[in-house]
């Protein structure tokens, strides 16, 4: 594991937060109330661009109706013979159905001709839908006992029943309930409080007890599902179903000259409930933390009667869509790209995943998004701290492995543009290489303890390789009492001859420095520097524990030979490939042709001087 971690640290990533996807998806589920929020929010969005086709009417008992069938009928709940009364005029022109969102439980002991003429008109119209409530008992036992009077009630009997399953129901009064055309208004909201499904029936010991607007569907012949409840796919937006206010309708059965339609519930579903706040007969859902219930059962009714309802993709699709999100990412990473076009890259995707949302929405697909979008950037954040922190390394250690043979601010500049020292090839390039070596450092060696040498050593390293590192130079390595440097590489140097020579005329100077500052024990300190240009093997060369950045060919011996040509003839001395490339820069003085080991023929040297100022 620790083999392929250091292999494929990505890849060990990309697959852990995978099956942190598949726990999530599979099991725990801990983000799917936060994706339910997002899913209400694309929902909000996606209704303010359509509206209900108008099938669906609601007459509705709003605050303003309260207030003006109060000065004729007292305080709300009225006479069910304004009820009444309202049902034989809507019933008139005709409608598909009328279904009731409103509870007549009691019968009316002060009124029984009411009672009487509401029943009177809704048994006579099989159109008439009226609400229960399904009650919730520690003792179900002491409820309506479903085998005796299921079947008259009109719920459904599923095999096997059990003949003692009873339920608890908020029925109608007598009369009105043995009509059979029941239907519970129960609405159940998720976990998180918000109401997304309607409940098309509820189970009890084998008997299916229908909810209103299935009730309602199914006489008008259209499909139910055969599923306990019904995601709602929302038609519009909170209270953008058409509503005629209760008190408008009803003072309009007055009137002698009617100033409304006489067709205008003609083919219609009409729902009476109540919208008015004091009522409390308001929902929480994705629209709207006060929507009328009225409403809800509007949508559901619109839901069965269209053929709709709101879909969700298979439990595979979330996981396949947040590794599909993930991949891409891996492979960046994988292939070195920067964690901050990555990002970018998704951050820009994120809000483009609204469009395909919105669009499945109008197809009635809910889609989860926000989970694997969430998961992207969970992947993201992991792979992006370590690809930092891995780049942190990576700096650090190049810094370390640059700085042992270059100037620190050209160490900066390589590894702020982003240079790896360890991604460095070995490449032929055409260099200029610098050998300098100490006169009689032998005989200075045997005449001076160990300490001295080499603290004189270190004070005369050091300061030769500033020079070297002031003017652009690559330091190589010490063989001995030797420097060996060279211009052209790691970093290009367009003009690496005039640069190497300048800094071994400076290393002369820095060298009389160096022998006032040392006084006696340096007072027959020389050296000799040779310089050639040409091409040669430039890269990292050694074991897997120990690299080093260095030069190898023949342009490199030859350096080494022509600083050997120093001794009695100059302190520097350059090859003739080097005097030509520097130009006019400095003045030569031509010391002729000379043999050299491993070379056939004749080496022509120069020594360099400074033009006067």
């Amino acid at each position: 594991m620790a083999s392929l971690w250091q292999r494929q640290p990505q890849l060990l990533l990309a697959l852990a937060v995978a099956l942190l996807v598949l726990l999530e998806f599979f099991w725990l589920g801990r983000l799917t109330a936060l994706e339910e929020r997002f899913g209400d929010r694309l929902q909000r969005q996606h209704v303010q661009h359509i509206e209900p086709d108008g099938t669906v009417v609601i007459v509705d008992i709003d605050e303003a109706s309260l207030e003006q069938l109060a000065a004729t009928h007292g305080r709300y709940p009225w006479p069910r013979s304004v009820h009444a009364e309202l049902l034989e005029h809507l019933l008139a022109q005709q409608p598909k159905a009328v279904l009731f969102d409103i509870l007549f439980i009691d019968p009316d002991l002060l009124r029984p001709d009411d009672d009487a003429w509401l029943e009177a008109v809704a048994s006579t119209a099989p159109q008439v839908f009226m609400p229960h409530v399904m009650l919730h008992s520690e003792q179900p036992e002491l409820g309506l006992a479903l085998h005796e009077f299921g079947e008259l009630l009109g719920f459904e009997l599923h095999d096997p029943a059990r003949r003692e399953a009873h339920q608890p129901l908020l029925l109608p009064y007598l009369a009105l309930a043995m009509g059979g055309r029941l239907g519970a208004i129960n609405f159940t909201p998720d976990d998180d409080g918000i109401g997304r499904h309607y409940p098309l029936y509820f189970e009890v010991g084998g008997w299916r007890i229908p909810n209103l607007a299935a009730r309602a569907a199914a006489a008008l012949g259209h499909h139910v599902p055969d599923q306990p409840r019904l995601r709602l796919r929302w038609q519009g937006e909170a209270n953008s179903y058409p509503r005629v206010p209760y008190a408008a309708l009803y003072a309009d059965l007055s009137r002698r000259e009617p100033q409304r339609p006489a067709d205008e519930f003609h083919d219609r579903i009409v729902i009476i409930g109540a919208s008015a706040t004091a009522l409390h007969d308001l929902r929480n859902t994705p629209l709207s933390t006060i929507h009328p219930a009225t409403e809800i059962i509007a949508t559901a009714v619109d839901n069965l009667r269209l053929g709709q309802q709101l879909n969700t993709p298979p439990p595979w699709f979330a996981p396949l869509l947040t590794l599909l999100l993930i991949l891409p990412l891996w492979q960046a990473f994988r292939r070195g790209v920067s964690p901050l076009h990555s990002g970018l890259a998704l951050l820009l995707l994120s809000p483009l995943l609204l469009w395909p949302g919105l669009w499945a929405l109008r197809a009635g697909w809910l889609l989860p998004l926000l989970s694997p979008l969430l998961f992207a950037w969970l992947y993201f954040a992991i792979a992006a701290l370590y690809a930092y922190r891995l780049q942190k390394q990576q700096r650090l250690r190049s810094e370390q492995i640059f700085g042992r043979f270059l100037d620190p601010r050209v160490v900066q500049t390589l590894v702020a543009q982003g240079e790896s020292a360890l991604a460095l090839k070995s490449e032929s390039r055409q260099i200029t290489v610098l050998f300098s070596d100490i006169r009689g450092f032998t005989t200075l060696s045997e005449q001076h303890s160990a300490e001295q040498i080499v603290a004189l050593l270190n004070d005369y390293f050091s300061r030769q390789v500033g020079v070297i590192f002031e003017h652009g130079g690559t330091m190589d390595k010490f063989i001995g009492d030797a420097i060996m440097a060279f211009w052209g590489a790691p970093v290009d140097d367009p003009q690496q001859a005039r640069n190497a020579v300048s800094a071994a005329l400076a290393m002369a100077e820095a060298l009389e420095g160096f022998k006032r500052d040392q006084g006696e024990i340096a007072a027959n300190f020389d050296i000799g520097i040779g310089i050639h240009t040409g091409p040669a093997v430039v890269g990292f060369l050694g074991s897997a524990n120990r690299l080093d950045y260095t030069a190898i060919g023949d342009t490199v011996n030859l350096a080494s030979r022509i600083e050997g040509q120093t001794k009695g003839l100059a302190r520097v001395l350059v090859s003739a490939e080097t005097r030509n490339l520097c130009g006019e820069a400095f003045d030569f003085s031509d010391h002729g042709s000379y043999k050299v080991k491993g070379r056939d023929q004749p080496v022509q040297l120069f020594e360099p001087r400074r033009k006067p100022q």
